[in-house]
């Protein structure tokens, strides 16, 4: 049996790319009770590392501002701005 990353270890495509095997798997409903109860904890904690992943990116984002004297400077991206 493969040896199975710690979703704390993955990066978010490997994530994400293992949360969507699991939910095909899941809602193929084929599985003993166990193993979809196993599955599904693993994607509860793949779907946590993604979460968290894209709130450290959301920090990470800046856009560049006008400023008084005709440059620009950076401030934080407010996304629910962005948004209207």
């Amino acid at each position: 049996m493969p040896k199975v990353k710690p979703a704390e270890e993955m990066s978010y495509e490997q994530a994400f790319q293992e949360l969507e095997a699991t939910v095909h798997r899941l809602e193929a409903g084929e599985l003993p009770l166990e193993e979809a109860l196993a599955l599904f904890e693993r994607g509860q904690a793949l779907a946590t590392r993604c979460n968290d992943l894209l709130d450290q990116a959301e920090l990470k984002l800046r856009k560049l501002m006008p400023d008084e004297r005709g440059g620009y400077t950076e401030a934080d991206l407010d996304l629910e701005e962005e948004s209207r």
